[in-house]
């Protein structure tokens, strides 16, 4: 009986090692693809210039993002353009559309922002350094497409000044290797306990590497905004006053 109990308890070990050597086969696969993870280390920003229709209206985006987890969101609306989000690393902010006024976001919003600071340029880069935790989970047909369904953990996240799991899930094409959906549960707000949906297609060259050209974020099952990109810009040089709250 010590015998049998012992062999099970080796296989389940080399099961799960199996089951983990996977993951990041699909993983490793993913960023041979696009360019390769070493070119992906070596970014200091990105750039991106981008539309979205919102009530017939295309709306000019202007995305950046910079290694150490520096984000600036901007858009243009009857001539006005209004930040979105900008953080600075230590404080985020952003236009309140009512007012038109800078007004800075609450603690725990900072605080959420600052612990996805290592997502840049992607968060499956490294993702055992930055503590992440990657599963199969399953194969899943999405959008007509069969998929490898991966968990992605990160490290979590506040709601209600409690810790939350950070969990999302991720379908990588199975022919091409590259995530084409992304849910995750919403925690708050009007909308809780609702699955968001980012779906990523037309992949296109930069200077070598590989990004999606067009993003629908919505709800699970329901129609959502496309944000189709013009252009990306690798290693952007960005004022630093971007990202700084205006005080005045």
């Amino acid at each position: 009986m010590k015998l049998k109990i012992t062999t099970l308890v080796v296989l389940l070990a080399l099961g799960s090692f199996s089951y983990a050597q996977t993951v990041d086969k699909i993983i490793d696969t993913y960023f041979e693809n696009i360019g390769g993870a070493d070119n992906f280390r070596a970014l200091e920003g990105i750039s991106m210039k981008a539309s979205v229709n919102a009530q017939g209206m295309d709306i000019p985006l202007e995305m950046v993002q910079l290694k150490g987890g520096k984000q600036l969101v901007k858009f243009e609306l009857q001539g006005k353009k209004l930040t979105q989000l900008a953080f600075d690393g230590e404080v985020a902010w952003g236009h309140n559309f009512m007012t038109m006024q800078a007004e800075k976001q609450d603690s725990i919003a900072t605080e959420n922002l600052k612990r996805l600071s290592g997502d840049f340029p992607d968060p499956f880069l490294d993702y055992k350094d930055k503590g992440y935790k990657a599963e199969l989970v399953g194969d899943e047909t999405v959008e007509g497409v069969e998929c490898f369904k991966i968990k992605l953990t990160k490290k979590p996240t506040i709601v209600d000044d409690k810790e939350e799991e950070d969990v999302s899930f991720y379908f990588f094409d199975k022919e091409n290797f590259v995530p084409i959906v992304m849910q995750s549960e919403i925690k708050t707000g009007q909308m809780k306990g609702m699955v968001s949906q980012s779906t990523f297609s037309d992949y296109e060259e930069v200077d070598g590497l590989y990004f999606p050209f067009s993003m629908m974020q919505g709800l699970k099952d329901q129609p959502g905004q496309t944000i189709k990109i013009e252009s990306i810009t690798l290693n952007p040089e960005v004022d630093k006053l971007e990202f700084v709250f205006p005080e005045e």
